[in-house]
This record gives structure tokens, sequence and C-alpha cells, in this order.
């Protein structure tokens, strides 16, 4: 997945008042939500979508912050708060790229999670993302091409997206080779670069990120520029640098004082955690086996020790995971044994070696041993409504192996409770139901798996299998489930009624 929309680096600090563009859109709130809801559903398809647990928690972390802060500073509307999907989708594409669509929702590829250094950089893309969203820079951009109507504009989005993978394939999605007009309506313009920048610069210390994270991913930018772009820095092709813009940049630093942001050379350092997220987005966006095996390599060389600890944690975190994709499960033990010995006194970071561990183990087809690691430190077993999405969705798994699917149905149903969005752990749970013999059941939670990722289609086709289960079942049916299906059948055949409509 990419874009033309991509991240610029700040152009403002906090302090530095620039007047906003005003609200200039004539696509209402609940128009542009609706043309998101067309484009993610198509990208909720494309091979490259990965859901992640481990990595869209630790962006979730970052994203849930900034997104306070903007309500808090009154640059997130309650509107849009209400009306907007305020989505992240993770793309397996290599390229180091980010991109805002209609209606909150974000993408982030691995590739720029595998490459920025610390969280706070990370921050500074969200950021900036954030802030075209808030300040609806999507809609102002289709505004402007009034004479087309929404669905062509989705199009030709859709149509963008494919072409950073495959040129060839916009000419798919988009009539008459309009990939020039393509680029042009979505890149932003230099006044909404400048918004953005100015406002995501101004979330960062309010969600508790360093500013600096903006300094230090601007010379990245600066960095990459100098190499040469290979295709790989998309930023770069949608945003080109300039001596005036990285001057401007640095300049919003202050060089110290009382309160004021540490110089970019005294940011913060990468923290164990952030080390291995890294390392995992970089194992996970398919770099091919001849770079798996480097990575499980590395450890191995002679000046490995000498290494600062968070960049050992990251190799040993890659060697482990390439090990467990290339199926050498002694191999990856070995270096999660090692990888645990490293980041023992650090809590973040042992907890995720001991989720690569049960990932790992089961993967190797021992269930018991990856609840033994889930259980290791004497955290929540994934009972209770604590529990935290990782843990839930390993520790389901393992149970489903291990012949003990009912143990784990009160946390799955506790969680798509609370998150009815959560295709992943409704289709979980549809696993745990008909592992039970709960046929019905297991049935409505297919349907509302595909229900979460917009498929109304085979959500409804779903829940007719389940009407039709329930009317063959006699007398032990459980017509409470039934009538829920009956239900959430009409609301789900609204739902497809409309979304047929603005083909």
């Amino acid at each position: 997945m990419a874009v033309a929309c991509c991240f610029a680096a700040p152009l403002a600090t906090a302090q530095t008042s620039l007047p906003t563009l005003g609200d200039t859109s004539d696509l209402t709130t609940s128009a542009e939500r609706r043309l998101g809801d067309r484009i993610i559903r198509e990208l909720y398809r494309d091979p490259d979508y990965v859901d992640d647990p481990v990595i869209a928690e630790y962006v979730q972390g970052i994203w849930q912050p900034l997104k306070a802060a903007a309500k808090a500073r009154g640059e997130l509307s309650p509107e849009l708060d209400e009306r907007f999907a305020w989505e992240v989708l993770l793309g397996k594409d290599r390229t180091v790229n980010a991109f805002a669509l209609p209606g909150g929702y974000l993408g982030v590829h691995l590739g720029l999670i595998g490459v920025v250094t610390t969280r706070d950089e990370l921050a500074s893309v969200l950021a900036h993302e954030l802030s075209h969203v808030t300040q609806r820079h999507i809609s102002r951009l289709m505004t402007q091409q009034s004479k087309q109507t929404p669905l062509l504009l989705g199009a030709m989005v859709l149509g963008a997206l494919a072409a950073s993978k495959n040129p060839g394939a916009t000419q798919a999605l988009v009539v008459g080779g309009q990939a020039l007009a393509i680029q042009n309506q979505l890149n932003f313009s230099r006044d909404m670069e400048r918004e953005a920048d100015r406002i995501g610069y101004g979330l960062m210390e309010p969600a508790g990120f360093a500013p600096q994270g903006f300094v230090s991913m601007f010379d990245k930018l600066q960095q990459a520029n100098r190499l040469n772009d290979n295709g790989s820095w998309p930023y770069l092709r949608s945003h080109p640098l300039t001596s005036e813009r990285m001057a401007d940049m640095h300049s919003r630093i202050p060089p110290g004082g009382s309160g004021a942001p540490a110089p970019a050379a005294n940011a913060p350092a990468s923290t164990l955690e952030h080390a291995m997220v890294a390392a995992r987005a970089r194992v996970l966006s398919n770099p091919g086996v001849d770079t798996l095996r480097q990575w499980v390599a590395e450890p191995q060389g002679s000046g490995f020790a000498a290494q600062p600890a968070a960049k050992r944690a990251g190799a040993l975190y890659a060697a482990a995971l390439g090990s467990h994709q290339l199926r050498d499960a002694v191999g990856a033990r070995s270096n999660i044994q090692r990888l645990e010995a490293l980041v023992r006194s650090d809590a973040p970071a042992l907890r995720l070696a001991r989720l690569l561990a049960a990932e790992v183990e089961l993967g190797a087809g021992d269930a018991a041993a990856a609840l033994n690691a889930l259980s290791a430190d004497g955290g929540p077993r994934g009972n209770g409504a604590d529990v935290r999405r990782p843990e839930l969705v390993l520790r389901s798994q393992a149970l489903l192996r291990a012949g003990r699917a009912d143990e784990g149905t009160g946390a799955l149903q506790t969680w798509v409770a609370t998150h009815p969005r959560d295709a992943t752990v409704w289709q979980l749970l549809a696993s745990t139901w008909h592992a039970q013999g709960q046929t019905l059941r297991g049935v409505r939670a297919e349907a509302e798996a595909h229900a979460a990722r917009y498929d109304y289609a085979a959500a409804v086709d779903r829940f007719k299998a389940g009407q039709d289960l329930a009317r063959r079942g006699g007398p032990q049916v459980d017509y409470i489930e039934a009538s829920i299906i009956d239900t959430r059948l009409r609301a789900v055949e609204s739902l497809l009624r409309e979304q047929a409509a603005e083909r």
C-alpha cells in the first residue's frame, strides 16, 4: 500500500502562530467517511495488509496519545472524533511510507517502522498524518476537484495505492492513464504541509513524545535524499527536500534553555522495546530468504558483544524471528534465550521476548510450551478484562491447538464486546465456538468478522447460513443466538444496500 500523501518535516513549533487554512471543503464528514470505508474495503483485501498484534499494539500506543492530545488542544473536533474511523492499517510493503485516507484512516508501511530509530520518530510521522485528517486536507483537495464524483475519486485513490507497487495496475482502477493527475490531486499543497507540520509538531510534547523526533526523522529523509532515492522512500518522490525546508526545520529546535526541547543531537536514544518492534517489522516485510539468513547469522559476528544493547536486542529478535520463518525452531529458541538474558531487567522488552517465544513454540506445534511462555511472568493469563491483545490472540490460538478451546471463550467474548470491529478476534472466536460444537455461534462470529472488514455481502451470506441452521436445528437451538442473527442480518442487509448504491 502506498499513496502520495507522505510525511514531511515540520516547519513550525507549537509556539509559532501560523494562520489555519480554514475548512473550505464541500464534502460532508459523513460523505468523507463513506468514501474512506469504500477505499478501506479494498485495502483489507490487499495481500500486503497485515494484522500483526504486536506491531499494531505498539503503533496504537503512539497513535492514541497523539489523538488524545489533538482533542485536548482543540485540533480534533467532537464531530470528527465521532464520525471518523480513526483506524491505522499496517502494510507489509518494505517501502518507507505512511499515508492518510478519507474518513480518518491511516496506513503505515512496515518499511517505515523498520527504519525509524525511536518511537518519537514514528510519533512524528503519525502526528503529521493525523493533522492532515483533523484539518480535513483530503476533503479540501477533493473539493478542488469538484467536477469529479466521490466514486471516481475513490477509484483514483485506489489507483494511486496500486501504482506504487505495480504501475501497470493503475490502469485496472483508473481509466485513461490519469496517473499524473492522481499524483497532483493527492499531493498536499505546500500550505497544507506547513499546517500539518505545525499542528503535528504541537501534538508531540502533550502526547508524551520528544519533539526532536521531527528533526531526526527529517535528517533521515535528508540522508536518503543525498544517497539518491531508489524507490524505497516514497516521501522523497512526493515531497522533494529543499535547503530552505531543512534549514527552517532545524531552526525550530531551540539550542537549550529552561524547559526548551533538547538539541537533536541529544534526542532520546532507541529503547530495547522499540529496537525489537522495528526488527519485527523488518522481518515481517518479507525481505527474502537470503536476507533472513544474514539476520540469523548477525549475532554470531565477532564484534556483536561490543554493540549497544538496543542494537543487540534488535539483532537477536530479528535472528529469532528469522529462524522461526525459516522453520528452524532450535535456532529460534537459542536466540530467544540470549535475548531474554539481555533484556531481563526491561519489562516491556522482556514481554516482547516471551511473546516471541510463545509464537515460536506455537509454530513448532508445542501448544503447552507456548502457554507456559505466555504465563512465565505471572501476568494475566487471558481470562480477565485487562488482557492485552497480543497475549489474547496467542493464548487463544494455543488453547485451540491444545484442545482446550473452552478456556479461551470468555476472554474473546469480552474483547469483541468492547472492540466490535476486530475481525481477527471475531474469527478466533468463530474457531473457538466451532471447536466446542457450538456451530450456530461459530457461524455468527464468522459473519461478524466479515462485517468488521466491510465485506457486507459475505457477512449476509453467513448470517443467512446461520438462519438456515437455526431453522433445521429443532428444539435444541439457542433461540437467543438465533434472534441476534435475525437482528444483525437486517442491519447488515441495510448496509449492503447502501454499499451497492455507491457503485
